[in-house]
Order: structure tokens, then sequence, then C-alpha cells
């Protein structure tokens, strides 16, 4: 299932507005534990095929008795652009699906794994439920909150300055952060900058990371005027429609506004060992009233280093 998750990530955000579903099917090894993987299917650009329907069209003959294992629950509902997924699935043949998570689309939510069962297929549920989740972040938080996913990246140095008094700010972090950030970049529809930061650093956005050219995300601007040629203005965070995933890249001002709307969903912390002292901080105002305020509201998801610099990714807590 992790392998299937993974997978998933592949689709994303190319799937939008579909969620992005990694799947992989597997026929039983005799006398072995495990199994030999058939085919593997992710959710392609636009939405369709599905994953399944991917995989089930790699396999062949060879889905028949296989286990397929999917990081969401197979679709109930049949559209113009395909037919549902759990139909699909039980056509082929296959004799168990183990599901990471269930679908929250009121049209599955389910109904896909009812339908297989009552065609004699074995049904495993809640197989690393949140990890697909987070795999399907954009997505799921579209779906349950209304609104874009939304990561605010941060490149400091250890005392939290991200550019010189002056300004300058090329380069804190090292190559390989700046290769992280750039395929984060290819992960999200589209990246924001606020006026200072287009004015002083006329950012290209762009992914320049070998095959990924392609995944630019849209370029938008936080501001009350006008965006220049090929970027959309944006009146502020609460303003966000049409995307279902935004990277808020820089800088002070516009991270302060997205975390005083409480619009940050993950938090990418790149610190390079290195002291300004003196420099442009971080962040600006954030309305943040009581320092109580601030404990319990954010969780350590990963940490690694990246070169020489580390890298901290914090999730939002959120318990409504």
């Amino acid at each position: 299932m992790a392998a299937a998750i993974a997978l998933s990530r592949r689709g994303r955000p190319a799937s939008a507005p579909n969620p992005n579903v990694g799947c992989i099917l597997v026929q039983p090894a005799p006398a072995k534990a495990g199994g030999r993987v058939v085919a593997r299917g992710w959710t392609q650009p636009g939405g369709r095929p599905h994953a399944e329907a991917m995989a089930l069209a790699a396999a062949g003959d060879a889905a028949r008795g296989a286990t397929a294992y999917v990081s969401l629950e197979p679709c109930a509902h049949a559209s113009a652009r395909g037919p549902a997924c759990s139909d699909l699935l039980i056509a082929a043949g296959i004799a168990r699906a183990v599901i990471a998570a269930r679908d929250p689309d009121p049209r599955t939510d389910g109904a896909g794994i009812a339908r297989l069962r009552a065609a004699g297929v074995e049904v495993v549920e809640e197989l690393l439920p949140a990890e697909a989740r987070a795999a399907m972040a954009p997505w799921w938080t579209r779906h349950a909150w209304g609104r874009p996913f939304v990561t605010l990246k941060l490149a400091t140095s250890l005392d939290g300055c991200i550019a010189m008094a002056d300004g300058s700010s090329r380069w804190i972090t090292g190559e390989r952060a700046r290769a992280h950030a750039h395929l984060e970049r290819a992960m999200h529809q589209a990246i924001l900058v606020g006026r200072g930061t287009l004015d002083a650093d006329a950012p290209g956005l762009d992914v320049r990371l070998p095959g990924l050219e392609d995944r630019s995300p849209a370029k938008w601007l936080l501001t009350r005027g006008k965006a220049p040629a090929g970027w959309t203005a944006i009146s502020s965070p609460e303003a966000i429609d049409g995307v279902d995933s935004l990277l808020v890249e820089g800088g002070a001002g516009a991270a302060a506004a997205f975390l005083a709307a409480d619009r940050v969903d993950r938090l990418l912390l790149y610190r390079a060992p290195m002291l300004i002292g003196g420099g442009r901080a971080a962040l600006g105002d954030i309305g943040l009233a009581d320092l109580a305020e601030a404990h319990g509201r954010w969780r350590l998801a990963d940490s690694r280093l990246l070169g020489s610099d580390q890298l901290d990714v914090y999730e939002r807590v959120r318990r409504d």
C-alpha cells in the first residue's frame, strides 16, 4: 500500500480536479509470502484514465485473481468520461481489494466498497489512511474545506533572516535545497509571491528540473493593484479560487498575510547554516495577540538534511 500511495504522487497536480490515486495489481505467489506485481497505474492528467483503469489496461488477463492495492476507494459512479472503477475491477475478475481510504465524494462514499463486496470481492479497508490523505492533500482539502491546500515555503538563515539588510538573498540555501524547492513547485498548480518580492527579485517561478520543465505552476501575485503579463493578481488569501494547491514562496508580507488568515496547511522551513544578523525577517506581523495562541498549531511531519541545509516540514493541526 505504501508503494501505491507513493505512486499516487505522480499524478499530482496534473490530475486535478480529480484526486491523484495510485493502484498496484499483485498476483499471489504460490507457497510464498507477498506476490508478483503485474501492473501499476496512477491518475492521468485531467483526471482520466483513473489509476485503476490504467493498471487494468496494462495487466490484461493477468488481473484475474489479483489483489488491487488502491490509495482511494474505487469510484462507484459512471460518467461521460469513463465507467466506474469498481465495475472495471469486478469485470476484470480481481479477487481482493485493499483500500487505503474511503472516498468522501457522496457519489461513491462506501458505495464502491459495497459493490465490490456484493460481487464477491474480498475488501480490506483503511490501510494507511492518513498517509493516503496526505498524498492527496490538495484534493482532500478542497472537499473538506472548500478551499485550496496552501504550502508556505521559507528559506532562512539560522537567525530567521530571508535576506541581507539591503534585500540581497541569492543564495541563502544551497543547490540541493533549491532543487527540492523546484520539486515542490512541480507539485502545485499555482505559486504566489508578494509585490515586494516581484519588484526586488523579478522571480521566474518556473520549474528548472530536467524532465519537469512542463510542470511549472501558474504565477500569482498578492496585490491590490495590477499584475504583469503572464501573472494573476490575487487581492487576499481568502480570494484564492480555481486551484486545489498553492505554493506561497515570498516574501515576508505575503507569508504573514497567509498565516494571519490561517490559510497555511503546510510549512516548508529550509534553514542554511549561516548567521546574518540585522537582515530582513522571514515574517511580518501575523496578528498573534497572546503567546499561548501559538502553541499546538504545528506538527513536525518530516525533517531531513539537503546538503548542508536543514529542511523541516510542519503540518497545521486542525481539530474542527
